[in-house]
């Protein structure tokens, strides 16, 4: 691993969220004089500076969704149809926050169509065969891509917490598989993509069922053995176990122009300073900068 670059995917969606409504709730949203809304671009800052310095990655990208409709609106109306608009002291942070990624000189990658999770998982399986991969992000879907030399860091509650999840220690800490991830969903549905799973079924039967079986289909192809209960559930919501099973997959074949060699971590922090200065109106920069750049002196 020290000879191999080390890729740093960031779930950008993920960390401005998070750094909104970690403040929101106070209702101070940090309006500079321009009246722009800076809170949730303020947490994106202390969580992306702190991704970068904990873990020192060779190159970086950071993905977005692009838009609210996707592929998966197609193949399921319900999809996601539970979830309300972005407040409205959200929205214009959104292009603001690209544009910090990009003064960083760090490339944003989103696709029209497309969640940022399936950008997310494109790059990694294109990348990770030459490349140490990690990502961050605060979405356990994204477990489902854990793989060699694929980790995935969640975020948790405080700064500079995360729960690494990599090959040598998934089983261990879920008693899965990555790819059994994708089938527990199916199982199980996912209330917060709204879309169901199977009624009637949740975390403990489905885990059950996945220990036993390993997957969906050979629990299916066994089906006569299971309990009339279960047959009578399998086949009365076997459409919504299906449709359930595709929305929970990550897609990993976007259709992405990308090229690794624009994504290497820039060590000249003069444009990101500017810009936070004299656009952003943030009066002190360095106290995401000067760690990064101490790294880099050492």
């Amino acid at each position: 691993m020290t000879n191999r670059s080390h890729v740093l995917i960031v779930d950008g969606m993920a960390l401005l969220f998070r750094g909104f409504f970690a403040t929101a709730f106070t209702g101070k949203f940090m309006e500079n004089s321009k009246g722009i809304p800076r809170n949730g671009l303020f947490g994106f800052l202390n969580y992306f500076t702190n991704a970068v310095e904990t873990f020192e990655p060779t190159h970086v990208i950071c993905c977005w969704d692009m838009g609210s409709k996707t592929f998966r609106n197609d193949m399921y109306d319900g999809y996601k149809s539970n979830r309300d608009a972005p407040p409205e002291q959200l929205v214009p942070q959104f292009d603001l926050a690209k544009e910090i990624v990009t003064a960083f000189q760090v490339p944003n990658v989103g696709v029209t169509g497309y969640e940022a999770d399936d950008c997310i998982g494109t790059l990694a399986r294109e990348l990770h065969e030459d490349h140490e991969v990690t990502v961050v992000t605060g979405d356990q879907d994204l477990l489902q891509l854990v793989d060699d030399n694929i980790n995935i860091a969640i975020m948790k509650k405080g700064q500079g917490n995360y729960d690494v999840f990599n090959s040598d220690n998934f089983y261990e800490k879920k008693g899965l598989t990555p790819k059994q991830i994708i089938d527990l969903k199916g199982l199980m549905g996912d209330s917060a993509d709204n879309y169901p799973g199977v009624k009637g079924v949740g975390e403990k039967t489905a885990l059950k069922l996945l220990m036993q079986y390993e997957t969906i289909d050979n629990m299916l192809a066994d089906k006569e053995n299971l309990t009339k209960g279960m047959q009578k559930k399998l086949d009365q919501y076997a459409e919504d176990l299906d449709i359930s099973r595709k929305l929970a997959a990550i897609y990993t074949e976007v259709p992405l122009t990308f090229s690794i060699d624009t994504a290497e971590w820039n060590k000249d922090f003069t444009t990101i300073k500017s810009y936070l200065i004299d656009e952003l109106e943030f009066t002190h920069p360095d106290r995401w900068l000067a760690k990064l750049a101490e790294e880099i002196t050492d």
